[in-house]
């Protein structure tokens, strides 16, 4: 059997707040293989936004291992875990983080001034990725003249445009509404069908249930066990309600 792509055994991350010992995660142990498209899905401080920037090496472990595509992460340094990010990660966060005097395409092609490559190279780079998520005729336009949810297909643009490996979501949903929101679930599965990227995405929104291959839930630290799950992915199902199970994304 091939190794997993993200293999995180026995981590542990507790931190200081306040003078308390914070438990944010406790002995969890998850496997994803490569290729698929996993929620992590639990109430506020669960630590699901925890596990993510384990896996997405923005934080380290207290304790454990984490190892993706085969690089155990706390064995980096800071700087060769920041060279590790850039060619394997792309981020995707709740609130965009466009910076509003760039246009799409200039801040689709931001992360690839941290490369070698040339001007001209970025900029087809750059029109590839929004033409990816939808986005060719809005090249010049700034984050102020498009809605939320084009502004999160830049966010997503910006995120695929080095061609990495693993994409992590941080609640890419939540700023948005129904329509949008789902727009943006169909994509992300997209990437993983049509493009064969791994994406591991942290989020409260039952939708997700529709779009993802699995759904890991956590609850104060720890992972639940196969019944808990299945008691949350029903209580998540029947939130949900009766509804279209999928909806395309808009060119």
């Amino acid at each position: 059997m091939d190794a997993p792509m993200i293999d995180v055994r026995h981590v542990s991350r507790h931190y200081l707040r306040g003078g308390d010992d914070v438990h944010a995660l406790d002995d969890v142990s998850l496997s994803i293989p490569a290729g698929k498209f996993v929620a992590l899905m639990g109430p506020s401080g669960s630590g699901k936004s925890t596990l993510l920037n384990l896996i997405s090496g923005i934080d380290r472990p207290s304790s454990g291992e984490v190892i993706v595509s085969g690089q155990a992460l706390p064995d980096l340094s800071e700087d060769e875990l920041a060279r590790w990010r850039a060619r394997h990660v792309g981020l995707i966060f709740q609130f965009f983080n466009l910076i509003p005097v760039l246009s799409a395409l200039e801040n689709v092609a931001l992360p690839l001034l941290l490369t070698d490559l040339g001007k001209a190279e970025r900029r087809e780079r750059a029109e590839t990725a929004l033409r990816v998520v939808g986005l060719e005729d809005r090249l010049d336009h700034f984050p102020a003249t498009m809605s939320g949810g084009e502004q999160q297909r830049v966010a997503i643009a910006r995120a695929i445009v080095t061609d990495p490996d693993l994409i992590v979501a941080d609640e890419p949903t939540g700023d948005l509404d129904a329509k949008n929101a789902e727009a943006i679930l169909d994509l992300l599965r997209t990437l993983k069908k049509g493009f064969g990227k791994t994406v591991v995405m942290v989020t409260h929104d039952p939708r997700a249930l529709r779009f993802v291959d699995d759904a890991h839930h956590l609850d104060k630290g720890l992972l639940l066990d196969d019944d808990a799950a299945e008691r949350a992915s029903a209580a998540l199902h029947a939130s949900m309600g009766p509804g279209p199970r999928t909806t395309e994304v808009e060119p």
